[in-house]
């Protein structure tokens, strides 16, 4: 015969177990929706990085063109004056950069490669303007070890050549400048551009500083700037971006679904 305690107790489980199971099973499904929207969140980030990824590779096929147009208008220049020993050296720089371009598929590269790539594009400059065209590079050995997006420097050396050095007579010059700034890099290309008053607003436009911009910001979400300064017979363009390492990857385009 079962006594008192013994059924009470079994009242009092067969009341609070279900309770019990039900608290169990809706904290499982808490946890579950809770892992569900984390997971979501996850793939969201993938996708919104993927498509970042995706757009500034767009933005770095828009840039590219340019410079081919400009470099075979050098090289028929060189074509059309007979200058074939100089036309020779300028197809082979320019044999050499679409070498390096057709390998090239990092969102980021050193330094070292970037201003090779740049070399030959003003090796074939410098056939063209001859002893007219001063150019002076400086990068500090801080900023050697860093990373930049590719064809930065040889698209703002392309707009002097276009906006500045190509419509000034008489000796011109190119000041390339890269130094590193705590946690930031720092690119400033100068030309010498057709004299303007001081007071003139600057314009980015036809410089490509709207591209550079835009692809920056996909690089990078924080701490990017790029600017125009105009001077009196001279223009500057200053591009501030983070400090990566070589040998570390951006984490903000690094993707890794598991």
């Amino acid at each position: 015969m079962i006594s008192f305690q013994t059924f009470t107790i079994f009242i009092l489980l067969a009341v609070v177990a279900p309770i019990i199971g039900a608290i169990t099973i809706l904290f499982i499904i808490l946890f579950e929706r809770k892992l569900a929207i984390v997971e979501q969140r996850h793939v969201q980030e993938i996708l919104e990085q993927e498509l970042h990824h995706t757009q500034y590779l767009q933005l770095n096929q828009q840039i590219q063109p340019h410079f081919l147009f400009n470099s075979l208008n050098a090289i028929l220049s060189l074509a059309r004056l007979q200058r074939i020993s100089e036309l020779i050296n300028a197809l082979e720089h320019f044999s050499a950069f679409l070498k390096g371009k057709h390998q090239q598929q990092a969102t980021l590269l050193t330094i070292e490669d970037e201003l090779s790539y740049t070399q030959h594009y003003l090796a074939i400059q410098q056939l063209r303007f001859g002893s007219r065209l001063h150019v002076e590079m400086e990068c500090s050995d801080e900023a050697v070890c860093g990373l930049i997006p590719p064809f930065l420097i040889q698209t703002l050396v392309e707009n002097s050549f276009k906006h500045g050095l190509e419509q000034t007579r008489g000796h011109v010059q190119l000041h390339i400048r890269m130094k590193r700034e705590d946690e930031q890099m720092i690119l400033q290309v100068s030309n010498t551009s057709p004299k303007v008053a001081v007071s003139t607003p600057p314009s980015p436009s036809g410089y490509g500083l709207e591209n550079i911009q835009r692809r920056l910001q996909l690089l990078f979400p924080e701490n990017t700037t790029v600017k125009l300064v105009r001077g009196e017979g001279e223009v500057s363009v200053i591009v501030c971006w983070p400090f990566i390492r070589e040998g570390e990857k951006n984490p903000w385009l690094e993707v890794n679904p598991s």
